[in-house]
């Protein structure tokens, strides 16, 4: 795919969607190159959670027009992050605080359903987010193996493979790395754990804000991502196969909807913050131009990898002709890579060139 004269256009005309973008701080244009926190937010999706505090600031499941009106707020981001992630319907998504705190919700509801000596299998690649929930299973009994990092800053699946087996449960992986960039092999990893009848649990995280994603075509069982990710609120998203949560018990009240997607829900969700996960799934539509709502998103996410992986080859260019540093991850060429670059300086300390660069509105 080759971005259109109007696809570039709009692209570098985007930056005037984020209020943040005009900042200054020293004299410098702030420029916000912390892609692992998260990005900012365009006006579309601050007005969206101005306008429910606005205009419908309520409970959910009540029978005033507030409530209702709130009600359907949850169901809309629940559909749009269904066209999001390629999933069935919106009875597959799940919301919550964010992905860490739905991950442990996840691993209480493990906790009850597996059994001393299953085993699950965590990376090296993995953010602690995708490691300490199931890390923590070991109290209850449960093998947890890691599947070995290579010195390319990718996985070892020759490993994965070798520690697959019959007791499998669950593998746990990324799909990409917010440290080093690497895009994992997703399907090879889904064969294999299918083979030996695992769960496969993905975190789309750093992923989701790169790449199209497609849970029924990759046949993922649970995927979590988060919002603050591509342009929305701290808001977690869980995808769950149909029919999966229905097979746990997580933590959740009497008085809680019992089924998927709502069983592992608890408490009162933060209504307005969802409200702009909705608005930034929207805001992203706009880089496409089908009239199907789903292939709308595919092209505008295609046409975001496009542009991003530009950027990241101007600045690979420029900071590794800098003496003395050493970037890490595979090459900026990969086939699938995320424009997320890390890198240390020989003799300063990485705090040093962090503040060094803050100095300067970096």
């Amino acid at each position: 795919m080759i971005l259109s004269d109007q696809q570039s256009e709009q692209l570098i005309k985007c930056r005037d969607d984020f209020p943040a973008l005009t900042r200054e701080y020293n004299g410098y244009p702030l420029a916000y190159f912390d892609g692992p926190g998260g990005t900012q937010v365009p006006a579309t999706v601050i007005d969206s959670i101005v306008d429910y505090y606005q205009s419908r600031n309520a409970n959910t499941h009540g029978f005033f027009v507030t409530s209702e009106e709130t009600d359907q707020v949850l169901h809309t981001a629940r559909q749009k992050m269904a066209l999001f992630l390629g999933a069935l319907d919106a009875e597959q998504i799940s919301l919550g605080a964010n992905m860490t705190t739905l991950a442990y919700a996840l691993s209480n509801a493990f906790r009850r359903s597996f059994k001393k000596g299953d085993q699950i299998l965590v990376t090296q690649l993995d953010h602690e987010a995708n490691r300490g929930p199931w890390i923590q299973l070991k109290e209850s009994g449960i093998q947890v193996d890691e599947v070995r990092l290579k010195k390319d800053g990718t996985l070892d699946y020759e490993d994965l493979s070798a520690k697959l087996n019959v007791s499998t449960r669950l593998v746990a992986v990324g799909m990409a790395s917010n440290a080093l960039g690497t895009v994992n092999d997703i399907r090879l990893i889904r064969k294999l754990s299918k083979n030996v009848g695992a769960w496969l649990l993905v975190d789309a995280v750093h992923f989701a804000p790169h790449f199209s994603l497609d849970v029924i075509e990759l046949d993922i069982d649970f995927l979590i991502c988060s919002a603050y990710k591509f342009y929305g609120p701290h808001v977690g998203i869980l995808y769950s196969k149909s029919g999966i949560l229905d097979e746990l018990e997580p933590d959740r009240l009497r008085t809680q909807d019992q089924q998927a997607p709502f069983r592992i829900e608890t408490g009162t969700l933060n209504h307005a913050a969802i409200a702009g996960v909705s608005a930034a799934v929207d805001y992203l539509a706009n880089f496409g131009e089908s009239p199907d709502p789903r292939n709308r998103l595919i092209e505008a996410m295609n046409c975001i990898q496009i542009y991003e992986h530009t950027l990241a080859v101007y600045i690979y260019e420029q900071i590794t002709a800098i003496k003395g540093l050493t970037l890490y991850g595979p090459p900026i060429d990969a086939a699938k890579r995320t424009p997320t670059l890390s890198f240390t300086i020989d003799g300063k300390h990485p705090e040093l060139v962090c503040r060094l660069l803050a100095d300067k509105g970096i």
